[in-house]
């Protein structure tokens, strides 16, 4: 599981990462998010409305879901046991409420909380997708520092200050799992003293 706030680059380094390990799958996602002009149905989400959305959790297909920004996200369920009976290591793009439901479900799921390199930069970034209003982006980053709160909750941090480093860092973690192994973390502190202040 791979999660992090609006504004860290999650998506872009899960994209560079399955470049080098071929063997990972993104799971995608379903939502009741409109679609936007550059997304594809079935390759970015799946573009749902909110009855079949509803249909589907309570039929027990989610694996997680969650709602985000006053749209529902969930992974199925289906999808993601496809894809391990196939031997393939699965990549859920989520937030920490979905992450909470996996690990409650899959202790053995590893977890990987991707945060941006400074305050400033998060909020360049949030900036910088030119899609939203001055009011949306002020609620993005309270969201943003919300979602960071719950960082502790995961077994790696990653940062994404230096795009080739931060994947590099995944692929270890990657890596490290597949051997049975544990990497130690850097200490963060610091950066999410900054990161989380009101």
């Amino acid at each position: 599981m791979v999660a992090a706030p609006s504004g860290a680059g999650k998506t872009t380094l899960i994209k560079k990462l399955m470049e080098r390990e071929p063997s990972l799958v993104v799971s995608v996602s379903h939502t009741t998010r409109p679609r936007r002009a550059s997304e594809t149905d079935g390759e970015h989400y799946h573009f749902v409305d909110e009855a079949t959305f509803a249909a589907l959790r309570d039929a027990g297909e989610f694996l997680e879901w969650a709602s985000v920004f006053d749209h529902a996200y969930g992974t199925s369920r289906g999808a993601v046991v496809k894809q391990l009976a196939a031997g393939r290591d699965v990549i859920l793009e989520i937030d920490w409420q979905g992450a909470a439901q996996v690990r409650e479900r899959h202790p053995d799921a590893v977890s990987i909380f991707v945060l941006p390199p400074s305050r400033s930069a998060l909020i360049e970034r949030l900036n910088a997708r030119g899609q939203d209003h001055p009011e949306v982006i002020a609620k993005r980053l309270q969201q943003a520092v919300d979602d960071m709160s719950h960082h502790e909750d995961f077994d790696h941090v990653v940062v994404n200050d230096d795009f080739d480093d931060a994947v590099l860092s995944l692929a270890r973690i990657v890596q490290a799992t597949r051997a049975g192994a544990r990497l130690e973390d850097e200490d963060r502190s610091a950066l999410l003293d900054e990161l989380l202040r009101t």
